[in-house]
């Protein structure tokens, strides 16, 4: 009788002990298919604080993917010394407290590309688009912002907000009807250093269309440049637009539409815009899905972006949600490490439950190896059974422990955003993200990885438990147990 024959008698004889191993296999495979197919998983969210307005799309910066960049070209800066690196900047500063570093981003790095955005403009079924920049403090030069005089300035910027746009018409306030036009009109594509002011602020200065507005930098301390714009409209509001941060710089009133480039020549960056937003106008709504569908294949680096749909609904890769690519592979580290721990156990459960049978083989001829092999079948034979029950149970399973995991990520990212509150400043204001939907993928290299694994982590298993029996000779095994 050959070692698969006494393997499959064996795995007969004992259903309890082939059943636990079978348990043991189904449930390490799973958690191992889950952690990879959560991993890759897409992770669909609605930010409806974000949403695009119309039949439009919303593009902007993916914030995890941004933080992975600075992290990245900080690294690329040599340590220990100053330096810059694709838009990132690090100096060494010695203050009171010792040696600190200081780090910062310039608009390079934290814009949209404009080339990105133009492929994008010019895709079939986009009918019109908007630039919009970051919100620019900048200092009033002729005329005096609008105060709440009950509030202690010591604290603001002491300025008001630009807001470039490269067609104020299809800025969000505008298209959503909360800023409309009292006089003049608004910004187009070919204007250059014009601007559109509040109608509150028109009054307090008493500024007409026509009138020129002028700007200090605000990091200009000695205030000698000056910026002027031509006020070509006047607006007024229903509701007063959200602020940025808490201050008067940041106040509805106090909010300056300009065209796209003015921004920048203020703020002394000229020639390295910051562009904030994009929107891109939907010509046919009916073909809404198609179109947006249709922008993915564009040949640019969707990992930097966010496009964001009329819902607010936006795609994210596990790798970007939050940690769930880290928790994803640590799940599979883990499980790896203690399905080596519990099926040495079982398995040196087994060999020392089992001298009798090994010392009679061994004292009737058999090799050592013989042995190993047939106790090695025993596992594969049940093996073999786990791997077909995990891979059907496996896209169940992974859809769930993905669900479950995204859930945990966005309940962990409340309660921070909770602690955080009032302390940290956002771009795009509070937002209000919620999870949609989660795809997972079990595909044919997750399988094969989890086959090879798990064969591997068996006989690894086996070897180890084997050794304190089968190192021993077949007298001394039948001695002991004499």
């Amino acid at each position: 009788m050959n070692s698969i024959q006494r393997a499959w008698r064996s795995t007969i004889r004992k259903p309890v002990k082939s059943v636990l191993l079978l348990m043991v296999i189904i449930t390490v495979s799973l958690f191992v298919l889950c952690g990879m197919a959560c991993r890759n998983a897409s992770v669909q969210t609605q930010d409806t604080t974000r949403q695009a307005v119309g039949a439009g799309l919303r593009l902007e910066i993916n914030q995890a993917n941004r933080t992975e960049a600075l992290f990245e070209y900080s690294e690329m800066i040599p340590e220990g010394e100053d330096g810059s690196y694709g838009g990132v900047h690090r100096k060494k500063l010695e203050t009171a407290y010792g040696t600190q570093w200081q780090v910062w981003t310039d608009n390079s790095f934290e814009s949209l590309h404009e080339d990105d955005i133009k492929r994008i403009a010019s895709a079939s079924g986009i009918s019109d688009y908007n630039i919009i920049t970051k919100d620019t403090v900048a200092i009033p030069a002729n005329f005096t912002r609008i105060e709440d005089p009950d509030i202690d300035q010591y604290n603001d910027f002491g300025g008001v907000t630009l807001i470039g746009n490269l067609k104020m018409e299809l800025h969000f306030s505008v298209l959503t009807g909360n800023v409309s036009i009292k006089e003049g009109r608004m910004i187009t594509a070919n204007d250059k250093n014009v601007c559109v002011i509040s109608q509150e602020l028109a009054e307090l200065n008493e500024f007409h269309i026509g009138d020129t507005i002028q700007f200090h930098n605000y990091h200009d301390k000695t205030r000698n440049e000056v910026y002027e714009a031509t006020i070509v409209g006047i607006y007024q509001t229903q509701q007063f637009m959200s602020p940025l941060m808490a201050g008067d710089t940041f106040r509805s009133e106090n909010v300056i539409f300009s065209d796209l480039r003015f921004p920048e020549k203020v703020e002394g960056c000229e020639g390295d815009p910051c562009y904030e937003h994009a929107y891109f106008q939907v010509g046919d709504v009916d073909e809404y899905e198609d179109v947006k569908n249709g922008l993915y294949d564009i040949a640019i680096n969707w990992e930097r972006y966010d496009l964001i749909d009329r819902n607010g609904n936006m795609e994210t890769m596990s790798q970007n949600f939050n940690d769930l690519a880290d928790i994803s592979t640590m799940l599979i580290i883990v499980t790896f490490i203690a399905g080596f721990v519990i099926l040495f156990l079982i398995f040196m459960f087994w060999t020392k439950n089992r001298n009798q049978e090994i010392g009679i083989l061994l004292s009737l001829g058999y090799t050592k190896a013989s042995v190993l092999i047939q106790l090695l079948a025993e596992a594969m034979l049940i093996a073999i059974l786990s791997f077909g029950i995990a891979f059907a149970l496996a896209p169940v399973a992974s859809e769930a422990a993905a669900n479950y995991l995204v859930a945990a990520q966005m309940e962990q990212s409340q309660i921070e955003n909770d602690m955080n509150a009032d302390k940290v400043a956002y771009s795009h204001g509070n937002t209000d993200v919620k999870v949609t939907g989660v795809e997972v993928e079990i595909t044919d290299t997750m399988l094969s990885f989890c086959g090879v694994g798990m064969t591997a982590l068996i006989c690894f298993s086996i070897g180890i438990a084997g050794i304190p029996v089968l190192r021993k000779k077949p007298r001394a095994i039948l001695s002991e147990l004499s």
